[in-house]
């Protein structure tokens, strides 16, 4: 099947369009409507409503006029010997079958007649149109005088090509119902015995269906074409080398290596994403690390999946964190630590980080400032001066260490102090903040 010929917006325009041929509506008012959407591709959309014209039983009469209309309407402001549909209107106009009210208004679209005419007509609603039609005065010319009339030599035998011929229609009749008969009345959806025919169902259902699988061309043969050949190596171009025995081949010697401690490292960390390790499975990890550091680029632990192993095996996030420590991506590691949520194992991880390595002062700032935050916004009291006693532990870790300078968080540490003076951690964090200024 060839690429489809609607998309999605204007296969709904469309539907939407031939819903509107049934009210009770001027048929210029819905015309005006559905042309007033610039995005649409007016040649992909009437080639689709030339398919369903072709089987007069795919539309009813109403919906018929204004497929007809949109062919017309869609080149109207060109030169009518552009309009890639003429062709087909002039064969709608002379076709002897079809009902004498649609031919009528084909031959009102082509321009028969006054110009006023056929406006005074798209002001009707296309049902009363048909209602009000008489034959009796229209005259329709034959079809060999409306050739010459509506179409140049040019146009009047358009090229075929042998591969649309071979070439199977999108749009087949059925051939179980009669022409000239409904497919939707009643009896033509009931087997003899009353049953459901098969094959019947609802109208618009169908054509739905049939908009959305439309192809350009239908099922056509495929061309087949023979290879190309090569053309000769020119001096100046590069040569493809098969490897023989004038050239020196050079290996990977890291193929065929053993991998089952990177594999093995792998599975302990996913397990360490979901829950604390056992002693053993700890210290595998531990020592796998230790032996070759390269492996922790290697162990599947990305920056969004750290606050998980931060809080059921800090020691290994530890680990990781500290071997990764000079890798381009550990600012991202880092930013994910310092906005996950305040707990005793992330500040676990921190502390010791802080022994280990030497941590950026920006993120050690930042991280002290989200855990004062982080008490001060907690409505718990009881998990409140739980936290505040952590967090006056772990400064104070902090500050005897020498990891911080008080200096830079004295008035943001200080007004932390007072604020929680009623707890004695903070008490002695208070104390410990002044000595420097006594000294």
């Amino acid at each position: 099947m060839g690429k489809k010929i609607l998309n999605y917006q204007e296969q709904g325009k469309l539907l939407d369009l031939l819903k509107s041929a049934s009210e009770q509506r001027p048929m210029e008012e819905i015309l005006t409507e559905f042309f007033s959407n610039a995005d649409l591709r007016l040649f992909n959309i009437c080639y689709c409503l030339a398919l369903l014209l072709e089987d007069k039983r795919q539309l009813n009469s109403s919906e018929r006029l204004f497929a007809f209309a949109v062919l017309h309407r869609s080149y109207s402001s060109q030169n009518p010997s552009a309009n890639p549909f003429k062709y087909f209107l002039v064969n709608a106009a002379c076709d002897d079958k079809s009902e004498k009210f649609e031919r009528a208004f084909i031959l009102h679209l082509l321009g028969s007649g006054s110009t006023n005419n056929i406006k005074e007509i798209l002001k009707l609603s296309a049902a009363d149109y048909v209602k009000n039609f008489d034959a009796s005065s229209h005259a329709f010319p034959q079809g060999e005088q409306m050739q010459q009339q509506y179409c140049d030599k040019v146009h009047s035998e358009p090229f075929t090509s042998i591969f649309k011929i071979a070439a199977t229609k999108n749009v087949l009749s059925d051939p179980d119902v009669p022409c000239g008969c409904d497919a939707n009345a009643p009896e033509f959806n009931l087997q003899p015995g009353g049953k459901p025919k098969l094959g019947s169902g609802d109208r618009d259902e169908a054509i739905n269906g049939l908009l959305a699988n439309l192809s350009v061309g239908g099922l056509s043969p495929h061309l087949i074409r023979p290879i190309p050949p090569r053309f000769p190596v020119d001096e100046r171009e590069l040569v493809w080398l098969n490897p023989d025995n004038n050239h020196e081949l050079q290996w990977d010697h890291g193929m065929c290596a053993d991998t089952s401690r990177v594999v093995a490292v792998r599975d302990l960390i996913a397990k360490a994403l979901k829950g604390p390790l056992a002693p053993p499975q700890q210290e595998q990890v531990l020592v796998e690390l230790a032996n070759d550091p390269k492996l922790v680029y290697h162990c599947g632990l990305a920056p969004r999946k750290l606050p998980e192993l931060v809080e059921n095996n800090p020691l290994i996030a530890v680990e990781v964190l500290t071997k990764l420590i000079n890798s381009p991506e550990i600012a991202d590691y880092f930013t994910v630590l310092v906005n996950m949520d305040m707990s005793l194992h992330s500040m676990e991880v921190v502390n010791r980080l802080t022994t280990a390595v030497e941590l950026p002062k920006e993120f050690v700032h930042m991280y002290i400032t989200n855990c004062i935050s982080s008490c001060e916004n907690i409505k718990d009291k009881y998990m409140q001066n739980r936290l505040v006693r952590l967090v006056c532990v772990f400064l104070q870790s902090l500050i005897r260490n020498r990891i911080i300078d008080v200096k830079d968080l004295f008035i943001e540490v200080q007004a932390f102090c007072i604020e929680f003076s009623r707890i004695r951690e903070a008490a002695g964090l208070f104390r410990l903040l002044m000595k420097p200024l006594e000294s």
